[in-house]
């Protein structure tokens, strides 16, 4: 019975090593293949970096008009401090943020 144990071990212990060392072939041209993908994906250029158009007069514009709101909200704050809440107060903060997100995009792409 012992040397029926020792066979087994010794099987056991030699398979892993055998096969690996017996690998499944690679197909002809698989290889070729990966060479062939890899020398495409150096000869494509990278993308380029389009810089979004930016109208200058459009944005000293934009910044104008996010100045007058921006001088008009202490005003509105202080009538509304006095009870006197103005109606336009929120579109004027909306109009503000707008502004502001816009001319940060244009500036910082």
């Amino acid at each position: 019975m012992k040397p029926l144990a020792l066979l087994l071990a010794i099987s056991f212990i030699t398979y892993p090593a055998w096969s690996q060392s017996h690998s499944t072939p690679i197909p002809r041209g698989v290889r070729d293949g990966e060479q062939a993908d890899a020398q495409a994906q150096r000869n494509i250029p990278p993308p380029s970096q389009q810089t979004p158009h930016v109208d200058p007069a459009k944005l000293q514009q934009d910044a104008n008009e996010l100045a007058n709101l921006a001088a008009s909200v202490p005003a509105a704050i202080d009538q509304a401090n006095k009870g006197l809440v103005s109606k336009d107060l929120s579109e004027k903060l909306n109009r503000i943020e707008k502004l502001a997100k816009h001319l940060r995009g244009q500036l910082n792409p």
